[in-house]
């Protein structure tokens, strides 16, 4: 559901005064302010004025208020749950019983002017279908409409997003994008993607070559989206890898982390790092103090549905920064690297995470850290669940069956 007018919603508690707009003076105080009651648009306690009245609603209906995540929040009625997500005045709800969905709704509509889409199709430029077999998120739409935009539409298809030998720097002698010609606006692009957005300041020609294959990969795969399971086992796991001094101007790495629940992919990360890795070990190691932060952060929000869980696996191709983390004596490997990084050793020893080595083949965040070739890339791509709507469809039909199949044998 959608809060018409949301900001006008909140009630502020600081004095705030505002001129007699146009066409509301009053004849007889023409010397005189207007004192707010509520927010208006523009006003910078609007936001959290509108916060503060939304969340007191779901509070007083018996609602719980998610500890790590704040716009969440879930109901425990008899043996059904609601769970109710807040983005500034977009709310998505959902619930095991129709009952306590269309209850909640109702209420809301009474509370709020509020405008009933019905179930989630599109969210923040994303497409979600929903079915009995799983969730498939993709953005064909708004891949279609940014290579319409950019006048890509009709661009040769790339397979993968980038050669293995692409190498961007600053290009301080190239030509300056001052300006782009409304028949090749690609060069705003180069906001898009980790490398290239690393120049967005100051955007050369150069740059918007760069960008363009991106364009030419978007329109080879406009169906890809990410593929949710329902039958998929609820563990979580994580991966990180790092490319060792990457950056062909500051030689720093490149950290590439993902998190896993069973099979679904749901959160990942490429990111140069703040400061120069002396050693592969090392940039292994800050890559997976990285990923363990957020399998923490992810572990405690996964608590507040009621998920529990043990030692959280790790997957590091580096068996030299695992060593690094299982070993408590400080040794030349590790007197260099920054001290934050070595809570990744603390959760290791409180038991939190479990450090396991896998082969470089088979480490699924490799796809974050550089450009690799088609073979490779198309691999991993499958294994994160990355798939086309239709495969994603037969699989989900396929997983039903199957799920049928073993209920009648047993």
């Amino acid at each position: 559901m959608d809060v018409k007018s949301a900001f006008l919603n909140g009630f502020i508690e600081e004095e705030v005064y505002v001129i007699q707009p146009p066409g509301f003076e009053s004849a007889r105080f023409l010397d005189r302010v207007y004192k707010l009651r509520k927010a208006l648009y523009g006003l910078k306690q609007a936001p959290r004025a509108w916060y503060a009245r939304l969340k007191s609603f779901p509070l007083k209906s018996g609602f719980v208020m998610g500890s790590i995540d704040k716009t969440l929040f879930l109901l425990s009625h008899g043996g059904d749950t609601l769970i109710v997500q807040i983005y500034v005045d977009d709310i998505i709800f959902g619930g095991s019983s129709h009952a306590l969905v269309s209850s909640f709704a109702e209420q809301m509509s009474r509370e709020f002017e509020m405008s009933l889409i019905g179930e989630l199709q599109f969210f923040l430029r994303l497409q979600i279908k929903q079915g009995l077999e799983g969730i498939f998120v993709h953005q064909a739409k708004y891949t279609r409409d940014i290579l319409k935009k950019f006048n890509m539409d009709d661009s040769k298809p790339m397979t993968t997003p980038m050669s293995t030998n692409t190498a961007l720097d600053a290009d301080e002698d190239g030509e300056a994008l001052t300006s782009v010609p409304d028949d090749d606006q690609a060069g705003h692009s180069v906001r898009g993607l980790c490398l290239c957005a690393r120049y967005q300041a100051s955007p050369r020609t150069s740059h918007r070559q760069a960008v363009k294959p991106i364009f030419r990969y978007l329109k080879f795969t406009p169906e890809l989206g990410l593929w949710y399971s329902s039958g998929s086992s609820l563990s979580l796991r994580g991966f990180s890898d790092a490319d060792h001094t990457g950056c062909r101007i500051d030689r720093k790495s490149t950290s590439g982390t993902c998190q896993l629940l069973g099979t679904s992919l749901i959160s990942w990360s490429s990111r140069k790092q703040a400061s120069i890795a002396l050693s592969t070990t090392e940039a292994e190691y800050v890559a997976a103090a990285s990923c363990c932060s957020q399998l923490l952060w992810m572990k405690a929000t996964l608590s507040d549905f009621g998920l529990r869980f043990g030692k959280i696996p790790l997957l590091v191709d580096s068996t030299s920064a695992i060593s690094v983390a299982k070993n408590p004596v400080l040794h030349s490997r590790t007197k260099h690297i920054d001290m934050r990084f070595h809570f990744l050793r603390d959760h290791y020893e409180k038991g939190d995470i479990d450090l396991i080595h896998v082969v470089s083949a088979n480490q699924l965040a490799d796809i974050f850290t550089k450009p690799l070739e088609f073979d490779a890339f198309t691999r991993l791509r499958g294994e994160l669940g990355v798939e086309g709507v239709d495969n994603a469809l037969i699989k989900g039909e396929i997983e039903s069956q199957w799920t049928g199949l073993i209920a009648l044998l047993v």
